[in-house]
């Protein structure tokens, strides 16, 4: 009997370990990340089981007469988004880590400047390069955009 509980424990112990281990390779992602082109800034972040980026800092459309904390999602198909500040908005919802592939899949990606709606994965290449692929129905119809950990 006293076996039994011992194997039982275990087994327990291993499980927990690969879960511990899973729950950490998928928090990899988290953090801030700045576009190879240097006008984006995105913060990647947990929510329940999956994770989102928020937009922390961008350059597209600003102009001294408006800066970033003032542009709205103007290109939304809601009308009653319209008028909601795209600093601090979630452009990235839903990624789901597969231990598999070692990449996030299944997520969806807010295309600001069109207002439109891609599906979305994403892969870590080393610790310190982010390339999300946003695409439509086929990932190989896709873009992908490079991002690097600041």
């Amino acid at each position: 009997m006293r076996l039994l509980s011992v194997l039982i424990l275990i087994v327990l112990c291993s499980f927990r370990s690969v879960l511990v281990d899973e729950v950490s390779d998928a928090n990899r992602i988290c953090g801030k990340w700045e576009s190879s082109g240097k006008d984006l800034v995105v913060e990647v972040y947990p929510y329940k089981n999956t994770f989102r980026a928020k937009m922390i800092r961008f350059t597209g459309g600003v102009t001294k007469d408006k800066p970033m904390e003032n542009i709205t999602d103007k290109k939304n198909p809601d009308p009653a988004l319209r008028n909601r500040k795209v600093l601090g908005l979630d452009v990235v919802e839903g990624l789901i880590y597969n231990p598999k592939t070692k990449s996030w899949e299944g997520g969806h990606i807010y295309e600001v400047q069109s207002g439109k709606y891609w599906s979305a994965a994403a892969t870590l290449d080393g610790d310190n390069t982010l390339k999300v692929k946003g695409y439509w129905k086929v990932k190989l119809l896709g873009k992908t955009m490079t991002f690097h950990r600041i």
